[in-house]
């Protein structure tokens, strides 16, 4: 009785403290909220935040009610405060139950629902500031029609208003000030959080806005201009709205298993607090805390680096920095300043955006690793986000609050547990019946009611920690079992299935606009413009006395045979204007003609605009000791150079000279040049845009590179082929060069024909087009970057027409353009072309995301693998993602493997398929427990009789869970099989396994019981309840044969289910293998002795009868529920015409269309995006 009074106590004490907490919400009341000379728009009920986002969630306002908070506190009370235990479970019903819906304006609680269907409750909290919001945050009110007020809000960008230099007049302002000015000059800053989101009230809106830093719409004059810095108290009244500048993660006491083990490595990873220097309003630096910093700080950054705590931008000098903690990629990488374009009249303002200049952008947690100035002038750096509203900070909250990954076992586990739970109270009823008969107290029997453990992770748990033997790390556990459901893999090529290292295989110069042959040794060329680019077009730097970079900027500046030097390292007259020179190692050419007299011949790289794969290029500009003019010097993709350059400096065979190399894999990249203007100073050229220098360019040759194949390829290729699975690559390379290395690596089969696919965006003149180029002839040149103009040549017209036989694979290879046209303009052909495609080339980091969405939307289930660098978005999009780095725990994936190559991925969904069959068999096994214990109270009762305290407790700990933990010990089968596991637990074959065996449970439980009645030894008469005394209850019958019989029958069941459920291969280990569990069983058989009595004949019987239940139970999971006649049979009942993927059906449809695809046809959109066929030479 001691426990129902302590319970009952708990219950009184969690009722009277929800009591006092619901009182002191309903006596809040932001009543007082004036709105003095504001724009009143219609009053709205609910908004939508970042519309048409992944994040767009809508906002309901509530607040508490009265007659409905009386009618929860009399239930709360009649109920022992369990309802509160039910509404801490179910905010939502708690919400529902307690408030009513009202203006968003008055809320005081807001119902969040997002586009999962996923509810969440947030308190409205409220903050005084010393100034208007105005002042501190950017107007917003310029950003929204007054037509869409309080209904679909977009996802609102910012502009940067300083304080007390807006041009915004005084009723402007007025509109936007949260609210009245209070008696005390203090002003009210409303707010919501949600997943470390700050929402904040804007009554302009009517709504609420999510809270930004700079990072939207700020002109980049302004970072210049405008932002000076803080002083003290300003920076304090920006920390009454941003907070401080820190990353707290919540590590919580329960879920050990799998939560608090992560939840502590990523707040150790992401715990980072130092001392910086700032820049007053006045001049003057101070030393101060990073936590203290909000945005429109100015900071000075060291020298010799540090870890940046917070998102800026660099406004002054380079840092050298290693971004790997964002994206997995240890090469360092360059910062230059923030581009200052000189105000031009009629012409747009330029805005910062991070996403466009994150080559200037400092983020949050990445290591400066050195910095470089020009004179005496210190690096500086505005900072533009703080806190989880760094790039940082959504990583950590994307791994806080992943996307809900939609897994069918999940839902399907949670309406498993509500059949039990249907169960387990109709056996209560039927026991409160029986107890009513044999006259005991039912309270105190229903005390020690059966319940289900929770042993779902087990097979995950042991999954991870193989996983991370094998230098495999997961942050995110849950995508394990997933990881047993990958249909298609998406590879990204180089650094993932070819090598890292690049070697420079040649050089291809030009002479009166024609290519000369191909000079594999650089060194040897005379000094040139193209010595000149390969010298000077990189990003490398020297680190701690060593030459660092990306490697392909390495092997080809070290086949020039140059120099480079740094300031510090030796003093030139070029150090004042130039961070980095370069100059020829040899003496002969280190002196002009041989004379010592003259200035060395060294070149300064003046500025330097870093590699943007978006622009697909990088480019530097120069100037050599003494000259006159500076140059502008550009490295990228060959169809993009070719594009900035003068047609008449491209050579005419340039398509086919690029052809015949990447045909044959290699990896070409253009070269060119410009000279610039005398009159060009040095300070002027740091304000002309990026794409005025690179204009009007001279083409100057091509630099060939070899990539190699990792020796892993070709094989986890072919593995992964064995087994089902897709393989698709997706790449920023060139197209030839991808079909070329998946040929190779038989990604591409043999026997399968590659079609390109070519589509133009619409023009004034002709709609968008798809034009299907087949493989077996030359190819087109990329009209994406030529004129619209252009003329098919006759010699193609015989080659690419002609249907293909449908006995005939083929497979199609996409451009990111072409990607781009399609989804836009085509959306009614994007599944077929997915469905068949296989290399996607020149894809953007977004193209990549959006391609996996694609696949996503087929009903595959996507892994994506890349080294982590552009491919970051891939990764977290997709349902398995798996980053190749050498971090420990990379937040750019779910996955990080040590692993170098491919290989590490046939061992992710090898255990992923090992974890989700233990996965099912631990379910089963718990559900199967609770009947087994179920049926043995039921029969106990009868007789009112129990099993004892201590048989529970050993059935719980010493059977149940340490069977449930062992059996997830299996380890994974070593080959993948061609089919995957089951995904559901409603599959019929689960649903007949269970039935099954729990009709076996029940009837040997029986037979053992009626067993004992047809003893000579048994005292009591079969089919009768034993006699109980009148107050007996059932502790009092516990030691009696009945117990023990049950007892042992059902200590077995538990152990034999356990072995019937842990299937072996294909996906496990064979249970023999399993040493813990063949002990566990063991051990078991010792029990039988306590039934001999001197008599060995019963318990030869019990055992007997356990050894035919065994059979019975193992027959049935490997001979029926295994079985390939079962499938069979379900599929003729079924009589299913049309299969549940929708990749199945879009594969069907390309197989029976015998005129698809099209090739040596037109596919043109017309109104409507519908697409018609039309032919291409007529």
């Amino acid at each position: 009785m001691g426990v129902l009074t302590s319970s009952r106590s708990f219950c009184l004490f969690a009722c009277t403290t929800s009591i006092i907490k619901l009182m002191r919400l309903n006596k809040q009341s932001f009543d007082s909220r004036g709105y003095s000379n504001i724009k009143v728009y219609p009053a709205a009920h609910t908004t939508t935040l970042n519309h048409g986002s992944e994040n767009e969630m809508l906002v309901t306002g509530y607040r508490i009610y009265l007659p409905k908070l009386v009618v929860n506190y009399i239930f709360t009370i009649i109920s022992l405060g369990f309802l509160q235990l039910v509404f801490y479970w179910k905010p939502v019903w708690h919400l529902k139950c307690t408030s009513t819906k009202c203006q968003l304006r008055e809320a005081t609680v807001v119902l969040i629902q997002n586009q999962f269907h996923e509810s969440f409750v947030e308190n409205v909290k409220c903050r005084k500031i010393q100034v208007p919001l105005t002042s501190i945050l950017p107007d917003q009110s310029n950003e929204c029609p007054d037509e869409v007020f309080s209904e679909s809000l977009r996802n609102v960008t910012t502009v940067y208003c300083p304080r007390g230099e807006s041009d915004i007049d005084d009723d402007r302002r007025a509109l936007i000030r949260p609210t009245k000015q209070l008696p005390d000059g203090e002003f009210q800053f409303i707010f919501f959080e949600h997943k470390k989101g700050v929402y904040y009230w804007n009554p302009v809106f009517q709504g609420f806005l999510p809270l930004q830093g700079l990072e939207r719409q700020t002109e980049l004059s302004a970072f210049y201009d405008k932002l000076k810095g803080y002083s003290k108290e300003d920076q304090a009244i920006r920390q009454g709205v941003y907070g401080l500048n820190e990353i707290l993660i919540e590590v919580k006491s329960y879920f050990k298993l799998f939560v608090e083990e992560q939840s502590v490595t990523l707040r150790d990873m992401v715990a980072h607090s130092s001392t910086v220097t700032v820049l007053r309003e006045s001049g003057e630096t101070e030393e101060i805390s990073s936590r203290f910093l909000v945005p429109g700080d100015v900071i000075l950054i060291p020298r010799k680096g540090c870890i940046m705590s917070c998102d800026a931008a660099l406004i002054t000098g380079n840092c050298i920095v290693n971004e790997s903690m964002l994206t997995g990629e240890s090469v360092p990488v360059t910062k230059t300043p923030l581009p200052n374009p000189p105000a031009t009249e009629g012409s747009p303002t330029s805005c910062y955006d991070v996403e466009n200049h994150k080559r200037h952008t400092l983020f949050g947690g990445t290591h400066v690793i050195q910095t470089r100035s020009y004179g005496p002038e210190s690096v500086k750096a505005v900072i533009i986000r703080t806190g989880f509203l760094t790039m940082k900070g959504e990583l950590v909250r994307s791994i806080l609050f992943p996307k809900p990954v939609g897994f069918k076992f999940y839902r399907d586990s949670m309406k498993f547990i509500g059949l039990l739970v249907i169960l387990a109270l109709a056996g209560i009823a039927y026991s409160i019946v029986t107890l009513i008969h044999v006259k005991v107290d039912i309270f105190r029997s229903l005390m020690n009611a059966p319940s289900l453990p929770a042993a779902m992770t087990v097979g995950t748990v042991y999954a991870q920690n193989r996983l991370k033997k094998r230098g495999i790390f997961c942050i995110s556990p849950q995508r394990i079992n997933i990881c047993g459901k990958l249909k298609l893999i998406c590879f990204d090529k180089t650094g993932t299935l070819t090598e890292d290292g690049l070697d420079l295989w040649g050089v291809v110069p030009l002479q009166d606009s024609h290519f000369l042959p191909a000079i594999q040794k650089p060194s040897e060329l005379t000094h040139g413009p193209i010595v000149v680019a390969m010298a000077t077009c990189h990003s490398l730097t020297i680190i701690d006395g060593k030459l660092s970079g990306d490697p392909l900027d390495l092997k080809m500046f070290e086949a020039t045979n140059w120099i480079l030097e740094e300031p510090g390292v030796e003093s030139n007259e070029l150090d004042t204007i130039a961070p980095t020179v370069v100059r020829p190692h040899s003496n002969e050419t280190f002196y002009p003609n041989g004379n010592s007299e003259l200035n060395p011949y060294e070149i300064g790289i003046v500025r330097q605009f870093p590699f943007s794969s978006a622009l697909q290029r990088m480019s530097v500009v120069t100037r050599t000791l003494d000259a006159k003019h500076m140059e502008v010097y550009v490295k990228g993709s060959p169809e993009m150079i070719t594009s900035l350059c003068n047609s008449n400096t491209v050579p005419l065979d340039f398509q086919h000279v690029l052809q015949s190399y990447t045909e044959q894999g290699f990896r070409v990249l253009a070269l060119a040049w410009r000279q610039l203007d005398p009159k060009v100073s040095w300070h002027h050229v740091h304000k002309i845009p990026r794409g005025d220098l690179e204009a009007n360019l001279t083409f100057l040759g091509l630099l060939v590179l070899q990539n190699a194949l990792k020796s892993a390829t070709s094989p986890v290729i072919a593995e992964l082929h064995n087994a089902n699975i897709r393989t698709v690559m997706v790449t920023g390379d060139n197209m030839l060069t991808a079909v070329s290395v998946a040929q190779e690596c038989r990604m591409i089969p043999t026997s399968s024909r590659v079609i390109t696919v070519n589509a133009l965006k619409p023009s004034e003149d002709s709609p968008a087009t798809i034009q299907w180029i087949s493989n077996e002839t030359d190819s087109l040149p990329d009209r994406n970057i030529q004129s619209h103009n252009y003329q098919v040549p006759n010699h193609y017209q015989v080659a690419i027409n002609g249907d293909i036989p449908k006995s005939e694979k083929f497979c199609f290879a996409v451009s990111g353009k072409s990607f781009q046209v399609i989804c836009r303009h085509f959306p009614d052909l994007l599944p077929k072309i997915v469905q068949r495609g296989t290399v996607f080339a020149r894809m953007a980091p977004d193209d990549k995301a959006q391609l996996i969405e694609a696949y996503q939307d087929l009903s595959y289930c996507v892994g994506m693998c890349g080294d982590g660098a552009n491919d970051c978005g891939a990764l977290k999009t997709a349902h398995a993602g798996i980053s190749l780095s050498e971090a420990e725990a990379s937040v750019a994936s779910p996955f990080t493997s040590k692993i170098p190559d491919i290989s590490c991925v046939p061992i992710v969904i090898k255990e992923g398929r090992a974890a989700l069959v233990t996965s099912f068999g631990v379910f089963k096994f718990m559900a199967l427990y609770s009947v087994i214990q179920f049926v043995s109270v039921v029969i106990l009762y009868w007789i009112n009789s129990n099993l004892g305290d201590l048989q529970f407790l050993y059935v719980d700990l010493v059977i149940t869970t340490t069977v449930a933990i062992l059996m997830g010990h299996n380890g994974a089968y070593p080959y993948m099989a061609k089919q995957r596991p089951p995904g559901s637990l409603f599959s019929f074959p689960i649903l007949l396994s269970i039935l099954i065996q729990v009709f076996l449970v029940v009837v040997f439980q029986v037979l053992a019981y009626m067993s004992l009645h047809y003893q000579p030894w048994f005292p009591y008469e079969p089919h009768q309840p034993k006699p109980c005394s009148e107050g007996s209850d059932a502790d009092d019958n516990i030691f009696c044969p009945e117990n023990t019989v049950v007892f042992i029958m059902s200590s077995f069941q538990y152990i034999l289910l356990a072995g019937a459920f842990s299937k072996g291969p294909p996906y496990r280990l064979p249970i023999w293998r399993n040493f813990p569990a063949r002990w566990a069983f063991f051990r078991d058989v010792l029990q039988i002795d306590v039934t001999v009595n001197s008599n060995i004949q019963y318990p030869l019987c019990i055992l007997a009868l356990i050894t035919v239940y065994a059979v019975f139970a193992y027959m049935i999971e490997a001979f029926i529920v295994d079985s390939n006649v079962l499938k069979s049979c379900l599929r003729r009942i079924r009589c299913k015409r049309q299969p549940k993927n929708k990749y199945k059906l879009v594969e069907r449809e390309i197989v029976e269309d015998e005129s698809w695809p099209p090739v040596g046809l037109l596919t043109e959109t017309h109104p409507g995006n519908h697409a018609e066929m039309v032919d291409e030479f007529t």
